[in-house]
């Protein structure tokens, strides 16, 4: 379940029952759950926590540093949470001191390929992000939103609150 040429640090923890594709890196302090399939070519950099019965397809980035001037290097997570689905070339980035110091993702989301979701961010479950949908810094979406093509949304934006 596990290809010969990943390459996966040793202090990574991946559950029973996960899969992982050709030429995927996995660094130290991912944590992923069972049943979770990480396609080919995928780089997960922790601290990243990943639920249950998730499919990551090919190319993405998963975990990596903020793009924040702000970051220097501080402890920050993402946690994802059960049943996403992340196509390929999406992007998902830890938060930032400046905020809760997390990225949150909830469950049953699909984020189409080329989507980006940026620091600090807080989604619910059940979000569909077409392809190119985009996500800036500190962004909070409600449970159920539908964000289409290319769709762009500004930092500190939340629809939280209605």
């Amino acid at each position: 379940m596990i290809d010969s040429t990943a390459i996966i640090d040793s202090r990574a923890e991946l559950a029973d029952g996960v899969s992982v594709g050709a030429y995927t890196v996995i660094g130290p302090d991912v944590k992923i759950d069972t049943g979770t399939v990480i396609g080919s070519h995928v780089v997960i950099k922790g601290p990243t926590k990943i639920g249950k019965h998730n499919k990551i397809y090919q190319f993405s980035s998963i975990g990596e540093d903020p793009q924040d001037k702000k970051y220097a290097n501080e402890i920050t997570r993402l946690e994802i949470g059960d049943r996403n689905i992340v196509r390929e070339f999406a992007s998902m980035h830890r938060g930032t001191v400046q905020d809760h110091s997390v990225t949150h993702i909830g469950s049953d989301n699909l984020f189409m390929a080329y989507t980006h979701v940026a620091h600090d961010c807080v989604i619910g479950d059940h979000v569909i992000m077409a392809n190119g949908a985009s996500l800036a810094g500190h962004v909070r979406l409600n449970s159920y939103a539908i964000l289409g093509g290319f769709t762009l949304v500004h930092q500190f934006y939340s629809n939280w609150s209605v």
